[in-house]
Parts: structure tokens; C-alpha cells; sequence
């Protein structure tokens, strides 16, 4: 057993994080006052147009690539494993750009996914909300990464320092390895380039909203530069029951840009404090009704019945450095280097309507006697928990001739070494402290009621550590002018070790240490065929594989410790047409996701086995771009009318159902208009259809559309702007994360923003 630590000091309540707010603070005071005295400044001669310095030197695939401030539409990935063209992935992949990500005014990575299609939230019972595409798990299976490496921590992401996010659809283990069967969600991060650039955005918005972001951008050499991002948010509502209150800071020195021997060196860090919506709980017309006709409670989303003392407590840090090597103009070999650490102390209550006996009218709680004095409990959820990893790759990139063909080869390894430790509360009888929770009334939310969360004793309940290795391999060969063939292979070997420390449960001692070990070898496999008549086209029809371990959420137990992983494989038919101005891109698959061997709890002998199958097909389509001058716009659409479970088992998602969290319909509209060169405007709307919670547990959380819209002002042309964003303009009420277990948590109500920006 570890002795790392027992004890957790917990933070005080409603304190706020203070390391990181000098910056945030000061970048805004900076820009404030930079604003209000360029009035006064005379103006002075243009300079000339900003662009990438362009040195004599083997620059190959260096070249200047579009940061995503510029534009919805994107051209190049490096989701794929190096710098490729988007037209040149045989899967679909849909990116959102810094510009949007601004536009929309989308905070959070949770918020920037919503506004895709596909995307679904399970609320799970450690609070986490587990990310789903395609109805397939993206976060549970640790599918998130960072510049292409691994992120697999539950933490609240922000955005404040991405320049794009990447959302690859289908499976995509030849690429990442274990996990990537819906697909896998790549944060890109700004990159210093080779120009004196910088940014203030300062927001007001509603419920006390306050968000200060910093991007500075200085040139230090010929081929160095330095970039520098801050952040500081604070909000007493999130406008769906959550208080906001975090700081980040991240720093990328780049030197070498475009040499033969590029190096980089980045440091990040988030500081999440924010307060924590359980989720509310589903509620039915009478106590007759049937299970159908369960619904949403009649509240404002904005409605919070946990207590004050209640939080979301977190931290993700990490350092990265990174080598780029280029052989010559068509090839380059990339090293990554990154060591993160990550914690999270969340100490939420379950909201729940008290029993009859404690209701006014001694009655069962439905919507026909839910009204200001309906009495709600508030328990405890506790998830308490660190993780550190250290992952390094490699990535080799080359294009070739060779028997008369033409090669675009992709190789690499990687290795990670995962650590997690989970702690527990004591109990009373075990000595320790149990706080109680009082109750409250429907009609008095945000009531103010605490308790003392650091009387609370913490003991270490488990810890996991896993070391893995991969290696891959992947071909795209010409084999005619329009023609091109892709085969790909990786190989996979994870080593994962599990203790769990179990005490009596009327005293802390004995400690009784049960381990587990999880031992995986895996081969993945890629293959497509692409036709591409002109620049303009590009058509693909591809196959890919993915595996989940039984280890992948980071814990083994007698029942799963020995289950093989499970398989899938995705099949996609594509196409990718531009305009034939090239400012418009369009994107369009048809899919068939299918999971071969799912894990299932066998009822007899309480073993999990690979007794399931489930497959999910539909298409999709993506619009991004340009359709006139100063009309942008970028839509996305999902429409799955078929999904299945084909093998189940009693008590889980039941053979013939559709699988829960997998809504026919989804998808996101948004365009903007230059009306004047003072004035933009901009409009949206995001909607998906009914659909049901996990088990499938005969209820649909009802269909929704919310819209958005966005008027931006420049005050001083390139400059100052300032732009007000009205976000779920009807505050509507919709659940966005759903759990069966007894709750769902509201979508963000209405939020009204003003932001200031100011360039220099």
C-alpha cells in the first residue's frame, strides 16, 4: 500500500484560485489601458502584411500553416500522426477553429464538442460526464489527447489556448492504440510563430461573469519566438447550476523554426475550483405513469439544490518538448517528450426528492404534487483522485518514389506510464467524520447551506499503473494519377497493474491489499482506397480497427481482470469536395460503426465476457468556409437512423434495443456576415434528437434546438472590437448529460456576453 498520502487537505469553501489571477488580471488591465489610449495615438504607418519568416534553409513540410484565428476552414491535420492533408484521411474529420471557437464564444472543450454533431454527454455517477460519439465512449477509453498525445485525465478543459480542436470519427487504434472506437478528440495548441502578435479578450456576461484571455506572441530571433498564454474566469452560475472559477497559464518557446533541427519547449497549466451540479433528478407526470413518460423537472437551468461547500476541485499540468528533424523537403522525424500530472478533489451531492413521509402532503413526488415545498435530500459523491504520466513518440514522416510508385510513409512508437491512486472517505464507525447534509425546498435554490468538507478523513481505496508500447506503420501509395492505396498496421502491448486497499467497515485497520494484473497484445489495422479526379475532389472508402482493454477507465477487479479486449471496426464511405475557389470545403460519409465483442455482465457467474455486439450506421456531413466574400459559415450534421444492439444480456442494454445515448438526429449550424466594416452579425443553431439515457432505461430525454447569436462592432479597424454573443437565446430547458441512475444534468441556459479584444 502506498504512503504517498491519507489525507487530502480540502480547499476552503468558495475560496478562490489566486496563483495564476496576477496574469489573467494584468493582461486585462493591459489591454484596457492600451484600448482606451490608442484613441489618443496618432496613427501610425501601416506595416506590412504579418507572415511566417522565410529562412534559406531546408524548410520542407515547415512552411507556414493558417492558425486557426484566421478561418473556419482548415486544409491540414496532424491528427492523423505528421502534417497531412485534410483530403488525404480516409475517415471523417471535422475541425473547429480558434475563430470559431471565438465566434461562438465556447468556453470549455465540453461546450466546443456540443456544437458538433455526433456528440452525446453520459452524466456517470463519479460526476464525470463521459464523452460519447457515435454512441461509442471517448473519454472513458482516455481517447482525448494533446498535440497527439494521450490526455486521459477527467478534468474541465478550456479552451483558452487552443488553436483548433480535431474530431476524428471511427475507429482509430492504428493510430493511438487501445480506445478510439467512436473516434478521438485532438487539442491543438497555439504554436509561436515568427511575429509580434498579441491579444486581449476581456468578457462581461451573465450571473457575474467575468473572463480575462492573454495570447502574446513575440519573435526573440531570425528563427525563435515566444508565446505566452493567460486566462482567469469567474462566474457565480455556469448558467446550468455550476459556479466558474479557474485560471490557466500556458508558454511555448519555439527556436529553429523552418531549420533542418527545430526544437520546442511548452509548460501548461489549468486550476480548476468551480462549484458542482450533480445533476437534477427525472421526474414523472403522476405516480401511475408509466416509465415512458419520465421527464425533466419545470426549473430554471440555472436552479442549484446542492450545497455551497460542494465543488469540482482540479488541476492539470504538464511540460512537453518536442524535436523536429527534417531530412530534406519531404521528410521529417518528430520526438515528443511530456510529463503531466493531474488531480482532482470533487466533493458533490446527490439531489434527490425526499421520501413520501417527508413530503408536506406525505405523498410520492410527480409533477402533480412538485411544487416550492416539495423536500429534496442532498447526499455525497465523492471522487478524490491523482494521475501522473509520462508519454514519449516518435513519428516518422516521408514522401518517396520507389518501383515506379509514389509513397507517403507514416511510422512511429510511442510509450506511456500511467499512474492513478483513488482515495476514500472514512466512515464514522471506521473514525471518520461524516458531515450531515440538510435538506431543502424546491422553492429556495442557491439556499447558502454548507458544511465543513475538510473534517472529512481520506484514505488510499486503490491505485493503477500501466506501462504500454506501440509501434505503427502506414503507406499511402499512387498507384495511378488518381488513384491511391492505404494500408496501415500497429502493434500494442499494455502491462496493467491494479491493488485495492479494503478496511472492515467498523474500524480503519486491518488493510487487506487485493491485486490484479492485465496483460494485452494487440494488432490494429487501417486499409482505404481513395480517388481523387482533380484538386478539387477527393473520394474514399476505408476500413479501420480499434480495441478496449478492461482496463481502460484505469481499474481491474475479479470480474473483468482476465477479459480479452473488446473489437471493433469501422467502415466509411467519403467524399471531400472544395470550391473551386478553394474557400469553401465540404464534407459528406456514409458509416458503419461496429463493436464485434462488447463486454457484458454474465448474471449466472457475475464474470464480464465478450458476449456482446452492437453497430451503428448513418451518415454525416460538414460545411466549412466561405460561400461569398465576408459570408462564413460552418455546419455540422449527423443522421443515424440505425443503431442496434445485436447480442445483449438481462439487465444491460437489451438485445434488439437502440443503444442508449445514440440520438437519430444531431447537428449544429452557424454562420456570420461582414454587414459593414464596422459590424458583423452572426447566428446559429444547435439541436439534437430524443434520446435515451445509459441502460436504456425506457424514457427519451426529450429532442431540443437552442439558438445563438452574435453582433460584433470594430471600434478601431484591426484593433478594438467588441462583440456581444446571446447564447440559448430562449433558455430553453433541455438535459445535456444523462445518467439512468436517477438524474441528468440541464443544458446551459441563457448567457449574455460582451467581450472587449484588443490587438497589438
Amino acid at each position: 500500500m502506498s504512503a504517498r498520502k491519507t489525507q487530502k487537505k480540502s480547499p476552503t469553501p468558495g475560496k478562490r484560485n489566486t496563483a495564476l489571477l496576477p496574469l489573467g488580471a494584468l493582461a486585462a488591465g493591459f489591454g484596457l489601458a492600451s484600448a482606451a489610449l490608442a484613441q489618443g495615438v496618432p496613427e501610425q504607418p501601416a506595416e506590412p502584411a504579418k507572415a511566417e519568416a522565410t529562412l534559406p534553409v531546408v524548410r520542407g513540410k515547415a512552411s507556414a500553416e493558417k492558425p486557426g484565428k484566421q478561418d473556419y476552414q482548415a486544409t491540414e491535420t496532424r491528427i492523423g500522426k505528421g502534417r497531412q492533408e485534410l483530403r488525404d484521411i480516409p475517415q471523417s474529420i471535422t475541425v473547429v477553429t480558434e475563430k470559431l471557437i471565438d465566434d461562438r464564444n465556447l468556453d470549455t472543450m465540453k461546450e466546443l464538442l456540443k456544437n458538433t454533431a455526433g456528440i452525446t454527454f453520459m452524466a456517470a455517477e463519479g460526476g464525470e460526464e463521459d464523452i460519447r460519439l457515435r454512441g461509442f465512449p471517448l473519454q472513458a477509453t482516455g481517447d482525448i489527447f494533446v498535440d497527439g498525445m494521450r490526455d486521459p485525465a477527467f478534468y474541465e478543459r478550456d479552451t483558452f489556448f487552443y488553436d483548433r480542436l480535431e474530431l476524428l470519427r471511427g475507429s482509430a487504434s492504428m493510430l493511438f492504440g487501445r480506445g478510439s472506437t467512436g473516434g478521438a478528440v485532438n487539442q491543438v495548441m497555439k504554436a509561436p510563430r515568427l511575429l509580434n502578435e498579441n491579444q486581449v479578450d476581456v468578457t462581461l456576461s451573465s450571473h457575474g461573469g467575468v473572463r480575462a484571455v492573454g495570447d502574446f506572441n513575440a519573435k526573440t530571433g531570425e528563427s525563435s519566438a515566444l508565446r505566452v498564454g493567460t486566462m482567469y474566469s469567474y462566474a457565480d452560475n455556469n448558467g446550468a447550476g455550476s459556479k466558474i472559477d479557474k485560471a490557466g497559464l500556458a508558454g511555448s518557446y519555439r527556436w529553429g523554426i523552418g531549420e533542418r533541427d527545430e526544437f520546442s519547449a511548452t509548460i501548461y497549466a489549468l486550476e480548476n475550483n468551480n462549484g458542482m451540479n450533480y445533476g437534477m433528478p427525472w421526474i414523472r407526470p403522476t405516480t401511475t405513469s408509466a416509465v415512458s413518460e419520465t421527464t425533466l423537472l419545470p426549473l430554471d437551468p440555472t436552479a442549484y439544490y446542492g450545497l455551497a461547500s460542494d465543488y469540482n476541485k482540479g488541476s492539470a499540468t504538464y511540460g512537453m518538448l518536442t524535436h523536429t528533424h527534417r531530412f530534406g523537403q519531404n521528410s521529417e522525424l518528430i520526438t515528443k517528450v511530456r510529463k503531466a500530472d493531474y488531480t482532482r478533489d470533487q466533493r458533490s451531492g446527490t439531489v434527490r426528492f425526499a421520501g413520501a413521509a417527508a413530503q408536506p402532503d406525505r405523498t410520492a413526488v410527480s409533477l402533480a404534487t412538485f411544487g416550492p415545498k416539495t423536500v429534496i435530500n442532498r447526499g455525497t459523491h465523492l471522487k478524490i483522485q491523482d494521475m501522473q504520466t509520462l508519454t514519449a513518440q516518435s513519428d516518422f514522416a516521408s514522401k518517396f518514389k520507389a518501383i515506379g510508385l509514389e509513397h507517403s510513409l507514416q511510422a512511429g512508437i510511442d510509450f506511456a506510464d500511467e499512474k492513478k491512486q483513488v482515495y476514500g472517505a472514512l466512515s464514522a464507525a471506521q473514525g471518520g467524520v461524516v458531515p450531515a447534509k440538510p435538506t431543502t425546498t424546491v422553492g429556495t435554490p442557491n439556499d447558502g447551506a454548507s458544511v465543513d468538507e475538510s473534517l472529512r478523513r481520506l484514505r488510499l481505496a486503490n491505485e493503477y499503473r500501466s506501462k504500454g508500447w506501440g509501434a505503427y506503420a502506414q503507406d499511402l501509395v499512387t498507384i495511378a494519377p488518381q488513384w491511391k492505396l492505404l494500408a496501415g498496421l500497429r502493434y500494442d502491448s499494455l502491462d496493467g497493474d491494479y491493488s485495492t486497499y479494503a478496511i472492515p467497515n467498523a474500524a480503519a485497520t486491518p488493510v487487506t491489499t487485493t491485486s490484479y494484473r492485465m496483460k494485452i497484445s494487440e494488432w490494429s489495422q487501417r486499409a482505404a482506397v481513395l480517388f481523387q479526379p482533380n484538386a478539387l475532389m477527393s473520394f474514399h472508402l476505408g476500413a479501420a480497427t480499434s480495441f478496449n482493454t478492461s482496463g481502460d477507465a484505469y481499474s481491474l477487479g475479479a470480474d473483468n481482470a482476465s477479459t480479452p479486449p473488446e473489437k471493433s471496426i469501422n467502415v466509411e464511405l467519403g467524399a471531400k469536395l472544395d470550391s473551386a475557389d478553394g474557400k469553401m470545403t465540404s464534407r459528406f460519409a456514409v458509416f458503419r460503426s461496429t463493436k464485434l465483442h462488447e463486454r457484458n455482465t454474465d448474471p449466472l457467474v457475475n464474470l464480464v465476457t465478450l458476449s456482446g455486439k452492437r453497430h451503428a450506421a448513418g451518415f454525416e456531413a460538414d460545411f466549412t468556409g466561405r460561400l461569398a466574400e465576408g459570408w462564413e459559415v460552418f455546419a455540422s450534421f449527423m443522421w443515424m437512423p440505425v443503431a442496434k444492439i445485436d447480442v445483449g444480456v438481462a439487465g444491460s442494454e437489451g438485445q434488439g434495443t437502440r443503444p442508449s445515448l445514440t440520438p437519430r438526429y444531431s447537428g449544429t449550424l452557424w454562420s456570420t456576415y461582414q454587414l459593414t466594416p464596422q459590424w458583423r452579425l452572426g447566428a446559429g443553431l444547435n439541436g439534437r434528437s430524443g434520446q435515451q439515457p445509459n441502460r436504456n432505461p425506457g424514457f427519451y430525454a426529450p429532442k431540443f434546438v437552442t439558438a445563438d447569436l452574435m453582433a460584433e462592432y470594430a471600434a478601431i479597424q484591426d484593433k478594438l472590437t467588441f462583440k456581444l454573443n446571446v447564447s440559448n437565446v430562449s433558455n430553453k430547458l433541455y438535459a445535456e448529460s444523462l445518467y439512468a441512475g436517477g438524474h441528468y444534468i440541464p443544458g446551459t441556459g441563457r448567457i449574455v456576453a460582451l467581450t472587449g479584444s484588443y490587438k497589438f
